[in-house]
């Protein structure tokens, strides 16, 4: 099929290449069945495995950035990206906190020496946006700091596309109303709270703060050579499977022509004599008691 077909679909989905007939806000739209949604999310993860191989094969480097609100999907979007993927080939970068060494170096510098090397993609689950959002909004930088990244960011970026990288960059997109249900979900599973940290639950509060502090990142960094997706993520099912046709849509790869796989015969035993039960230790077996 390849990254042509995929890009057909895309144009069709959204009424053509130029974006005419994309989904708006205010504008209902139909949920998607189940199936549906499972049967076209196995099509573009197969997609996504061709992808892969044609990168591995062709020494491209691809950096696709994921930026949004808290709660927007981006981690459930990256992890149907990755969940057939080979980790050596696709890795997902997800930095923690900079150490104090790392704030004393230029901004852009821990995050270069996580970029794709030759035949490597690499998923930022947030980003050197973090300057322009989050650390702006809070306080964590000072304002000649938030300017100057301002000012850097379309170069820094300009140059990553000079060498020959392939940068992607999506923003997520979730109203206030399904960002509050998300968050009152995770208050009330324990299985999700952890994804709820003090800086979530401050980002309620300056929720039009981080209004601006997007619209003036996009009025810089909004670039013919590196341009901003908006995915509109209050369907997460949808929004998923429009990120993935898109990122299909934008990487340039065809399906790589393997040899056959041949499953070869085992090895005769040749007076093998397998140890002893007993010379191992074993993991319980837990499930024999849900059992009785």
């Amino acid at each position: 099929m390849g990254g042509a077909s995929v890009r057909r679909d895309v144009q069709h989905a959204t009424g053509g290449a130029g974006g005419q007939g994309a989904p708006r806000y205010g504008v209902s739209v139909a949920k998607l069945a189940d199936r549906v949604y499972e049967k076209e999310l196995y099509r573009l993860q197969t997609e996504l495995v061709q992808m892969q191989e044609w990168v591995k094969a062709s020494g491209a480097r691809v950096a696709v950035v994921f930026e949004g609100r808290d709660g927007a999907g981006k981690g459930g979007t990256i992890s149907r990206i990755i969940q057939y993927l080979n980790p050596r080939v696709v890795r997902v970068v997800a930095l923690p906190l900079p150490t104090e060494r790392e704030r004393s170096q230029w901004y852009f510098q821990r995050y270069v020496e996580h970029l794709p090397a030759a035949g490597e993609v690499v998923l930022f689950d947030r980003s050197w946006y973090n300057r322009a959002l989050v650390e702006s909004v809070m306080g964590y930088c000072s304002h000649d700091e938030h300017r100057l990244f301002l000012r850097q960011c379309p170069i820094f970026e300009q140059l990553l596309v000079d060498s020959g990288l392939l940068l992607v960059k999506y923003w997520f997109s979730v109203s206030d109303e399904e960002q509050e249900r998300r968050f009152q979900d995770r208050i009330n599973n324990p299985l999700k709270q952890w994804k709820l940290s003090g800086v979530d639950l401050e980002s309620r509060l300056r929720w039009v703060e981080y209004s601006r502090a997007k619209d003036i990142a996009f009025v810089h960094t909004d670039t013919p050579e590196s341009p901003w997706y908006v995915v509109e993520a209050d369907d997460k099912p949808r929004a998923r499977l429009n990120c993935i046709a898109h990122l299909l849509s934008k990487v340039p790869y065809h399906h790589v022509l393997q040899a056959p796989l041949v499953l070869p015969p085992r090895q005769p035993d040749q007076g093998y004599v397998r140890p002893a039960r007993d010379t191992y230790t074993y993991v319980p077996d837990h499930v024999a008691s849900l059992l009785r």
